[in-house]
């Protein structure tokens, strides 16, 4: 059984990654639609990876012999104004996500809850990876992206990216 409050940061963090995977969508279809498919597939795999990142806490709230309530998941606002803005987008978005991981774990802590801290453990490493790796894309982007040439070829690069599975256990 686990801490009510704990229960519910749970929930509600299933709620912001199915968030998560609505906005890598949104973005996906951005780039899709400007003829970026290197750009729309780095976002569907993005997609993929909050998607199996909302069903690992889903597991982990039943395995726990709690209810998972599933809220409403709001429509991104996506009214970009040149390439940058979804990378832009994109980067906050991972720091909000971080802070939020890092409040359950800060409560766990508090609660003394260690197999919570343990189970998001893992989340937080992942949070630092995907900061990085959108973070990287943003530079990347300032790098090579104003260029048409250095757009095309990113673009390129961004197209051989594959989905791997979490290999979190439970």
């Amino acid at each position: 059984m686990l801490n009510d409050k704990i229960t519910v940061m749970l929930n509600n963090q299933i709620n912001k990654e199915f968030f998560s995977w609505y906005l890598y969508l949104d973005i996906s279809n951005y780039y899709a639609n400007k003829n970026l498919d290197g750009f729309a597939n780095w976002f569907s795999i993005q997609a993929q990876e909050e998607y199996a990142h909302a069903q690992l806490f889903l597991k982990y709230i039943l395995n726990n012999g709690e209810v998972v309530k599933l809220l409403s998941i709001a429509a991104p606002e996506s009214n970009f104004v040149d390439f940058k803005a979804p990378l832009s987008a994109a980067f906050e978005h991972e720091l909000f996500i971080t802070a939020s991981i890092n409040e359950i774990y800060a409560e766990a802590y508090t609660q003394k809850d260690f197999k919570t801290m343990q189970f998001l453990d893992w989340f937080v490493k992942e949070q630092g990876e995907e900061e990085k790796n959108v973070d990287d894309l943003c530079k990347r982007f300032d790098l090579f992206g104003t260029d048409p040439r250095g757009l095309y070829l990113l673009d390129n690069e961004l197209a051989s990216r594959v989905y791997t599975a979490p290999s979190l256990v439970i």
